[in-house]
């Protein structure tokens, strides 16, 4: 195979493994996040004293779902502008 050819076949597997980080991981993001709301909700609608000690446990979790996606995101865009893959077709 040429070494060209090669490359290209790192970059198109490597576009598409992107594509399902980014989307997979969007994707769970936003069901954890809908699923802990809901709960809250109903925890709330149920016992109205509870909604300070609920609410700051709330926006702890959304921010370590948040920081996971961002996370996978960032190793997404470290394969599409930086591809380690790339030297090893080439050798």
């Amino acid at each position: 195979m040429d070494k060209l050819q090669l490359v290209a076949q790192i970059q198109a597997y490597t576009g598409i493994g992107i594509g399902l980080m980014i989307g997979l991981g969007a994707l769970g993001a936003c069901v954890g996040v809908g699923i802990m709301c809901s709960r809250f909700l109903e925890g709330a609608a149920r016992q109205p004293e509870m909604i300070p000690a609920l609410q700051a446990k709330v926006f702890l979790l959304l921010g370590l779902i948040d920081a996971s996606f961002i996370i996978g995101l960032g190793i997404a865009m470290l394969f599409a502008f930086g591809n380690p893959l790339i030297p090893a077709g080439l050798k």
